[in-house]
């Protein structure tokens, strides 16, 4: 209902919008394993600290991994000149959107990544001053189908400017307006960190395909974090009033694994990391972990690589806010659904039927689910993978950890999987 009470797609086209996802040089600066700026100030120059994270090389692996494993998009942070003087100063001319620093080849990354079948995603941080991004969105977004770049990350840290406004006044929920019209009339997706929470206006605008407008993945990097009923809460509330870029499929969840004086962690399992990607609604979702760590779990990450980002169907088997939730999706234009169960810091069993697959078909379930000990913050890596056939009169019983989840695939089965695969039975 708070979709269809938006008016009608303003965009005589959207062939070009895809959903998709994306990896990124995001993380590892939130892990302080390398940093946004590529240096500091001394004496009127800026002089390299060897920390920079959007280098030339660094990018170029990232976008050997999304290739490697079908990932249509690579996020890159930090490419642009001003991030050596952005944070908190409430300044004016912050960022240039064209320039990027002296490690970062643009054209190089835009002939390599084309040549893996990869874009580069932009990202145009503003740190609140509006003014200035608005001055030089145009020639930005000239800038990007230059290099052949058709979606962007945008971000509004800090107070904004014009001074005296705010993220959720008038004059910047009429700036998000006119950021959504504009990429959509260049032909560019965006999705919007730091906006007003969204109320639908994606229908208007169908290439604002994503928000952030809550409290995502990366609070847990640096901060308390959030409590592992927050997943829980945000379908009866912030996703309520559209998609949100959580950021999910954090593997590695203790924050001191990079630095021995960093104490938090991600309040969760890897399985119910897994789980977010169908809880939690985005057509632009991120698979948010460094390359290296989905390496050691490829059999994990698989679900990741699966996993659809449109759908054509939705159905929440099982919920209570602040408890536990229980989705199902099918994926768009396939016969595949996902199943995704989550919990807060109590460990529970959750039903589902599988009413909604087609009737007289058989499937196979495969079931990323925690280990028999399991627990969010002793034992978050313990997982199992299962496979059993299922139909539409199975009715699911999982048992999720502490801060726990399930993900699962559901896949017609061929005559091969009826030898082999067992029929499901509730344990």
């Amino acid at each position: 209902m708070i979709l269809n009470l938006n008016e009608p797609s303003k965009l005589p086209n959207t062939a070009w919008i895809k959903p998709q996802k994306f990896i990124g040089v995001w993380w590892e600066m939130h892990l302080n394993k390398s940093s946004w700026d590529y240096g500091r100030m001394t004496g009127g120059t800026l002089v390299p600290h060897g920390r920079h994270g959007a280098n030339t090389a660094n990018v170029k692996r990232h976008i050997d991994f999304a290739a490697q494993h079908g990932i249509p998009g690579v996020l890159v942070e930090g490419w642009n000149v001003g991030w050596e003087d952005w944070y908190g100063n409430w300044k004016e001319n912050v960022f240039d959107f064209v320039t990027p620093y002296p490690d970062y080849d643009i054209k190089e990354l835009q002939r390599y990544a084309k040549s893996k079948g990869v874009k580069i995603i932009m990202h145009h941080e503003t740190s609140g001053s509006v003014t200035n991004y608005e001055r030089q969105m145009d020639t930005a977004y000239r800038c990007m189908l230059k290099h052949g770049m058709n979606a962007v990350k945008t971000g509004y840290v800090g107070r904004i400017i014009p001074r005296g406004e705010h993220h959720d006044g008038q004059w910047m929920v009429n700036h998000y307006l006119r950021v959504a019209e504009k990429t959509g009339r260049y032909g560019i997706m965006v999705d919007m960190h730091e906006p007003v929470r969204p109320t639908g206006l994606h229908r208007t605008y169908p290439n604002w395909l994503a928000s952030e407008a809550a409290r995502g993945n990366e609070f847990n990097a640096w901060s308390a974090g959030n409590p592992p009923a927050h997943e829980t809460i945000l379908p009866f509330t912030r996703l309520m009033g559209g998609p949100m870029d959580y950021t999910p499929g954090i593997f590695e969840t203790k924050m001191d694994t990079y630095d021995t004086s960093r104490h938090f962690v991600v309040h969760t399992t890897l399985a119910k990391q897994l789980a977010l990607y169908v809880t939690i609604y985005s057509p632009l979702q991120m698979a948010a972990d460094l390359p290296e760590h989905y390496a050691k779990y490829p059999d994990a990450f698989r679900f990741i690589k699966d996993v659809a980002v449109d759908w054509d169907d939705t159905r929440y088997l099982a919920a209570e806010p602040g408890e536990y939730v229980f989705t199902a999706r099918k994926a768009k234009g396939s016969p595949n659904w996902f199943l995704g169960a989550i919990t807060n810091e109590s460990a529970r069993s959750v039903t589902g039927k599988l009413d909604f697959l087609e009737k007289g078909r058989n499937y196979v379930a495969t079931l990323y689910r925690d280990g028999d000990g399991a627990h969010w913050k002793d034992a978050p890596k313990d997982y199992l993978i299962e496979r059993f056939l299922v139909n539409s009169y199975t009715e699911l019983e999982l048992h999720l950890a502490p801060g726990g989840g399930t993900a699962i695939s559901i896949k017609p089965a061929t005559p091969a999987d009826m030898l082999r695969v067992p029929m499901y039975s509730a344990r």
